[in-house]
């Protein structure tokens, strides 16, 4: 979480680099977004026994259980989309994952675009997984994965996740209150497709490509991001007053 904000910040500083980030979590761990309250919304006794880390995002959204996933971040400009609005930034920056699903034979829509239950989109939920925003992507009408966006002034990050195997009730044994939703969620592996993390990169590096229209480059750290990183996490991210309360 660090690294995605370092990513950021250094990149509204030079904004001629826009980045495209493939990682993954281990050990296992929990993420609250940027405005919950972790204390009220999970057991952190039973976090601390098992052993499962809890982390906060910069970005909004519920919490997450980030178990046998891969995971994304970009980062760019709102020229870099056309000068898009919020909503519209969310259709062209997940167009990408919807180009992945459909590589793997999966009829993938936004909730936005297919709603046959008529069901309220963008409801707040503690649970990521349990409710759904308008361009969060769903194939036969379950969400998979989830996606949360920071905007700072000329510079976007964008992160979200792409579950291989469901977790979920793992994830809902951490959290103090119910959330039934979740389980309408999927997985690829509940939909019959089970690449491994280093193929489904590949096939989401080819749908950025195509979707957006650009190039993509492999590159390291910058030594500028690598410092801002580290500091980051050193004085923010392992802050205890950050992961509980959301101020360090």
């Amino acid at each position: 979480m660090a690294l995605d904000e370092a990513l950021l910040n250094c990149f509204q500083k030079d904004p001629t680099r826009p980045v495209l980030r493939l990682y993954g979590w281990n050990p296992v761990a929990l993420s609250v977004g940027r405005f919950q309250d972790a204390a009220a919304a999970l057991d952190l006794e039973l976090c601390r026994e098992e052993g499962v880390p809890v982390v906060r995002r910069m970005t909004g959204g519920g919490i997450i259980y980030h178990a046998a996933e891969v995971t994304y971040s970009i980062v760019c400009a709102p020229d870099h989309l056309g000068s898009s609005g919020v909503k519209e930034g969310f259709r062209k920056l997940c167009g990408f994952l919807l180009g992945t699903y459909e590589r793997l034979g999966l009829d993938a829509r936004f909730a936005v675009d297919l709603n046959p239950s008529e069901e309220r989109l963008g409801e707040r939920t503690a649970f990521c997984f349990a409710g759904k925003e308008e361009f969060d992507v769903v194939v036969n009408d379950r969400k998979i994965g989830g996606n949360a966006q920071r905007r700072l002034s000329g510079a976007i990050l964008q992160h979200g996740s792409i579950p291989l195997e469901s977790r979920v009730q793992e994830g809902l044994r951490f959290l103090k209150e119910p959330a039934p939703g979740a389980t309408r969620s999927v997985s690829l592996a509940e939909l019959g497709r089970m690449p491994e993390p280093e193929e489904l990169k590949k096939l989401l590096v080819a749908s950025f490509k195509e979707r957006l229209g650009v190039e993509l480059t492999a590159q390291g750290l910058t030594p500028e991001e690598a410092v801002v990183a580290k500091k980051l996490e050193e004085h923010k991210y392992r802050c205890r007053q950050w992961t509980l309360e959301g101020r360090c």
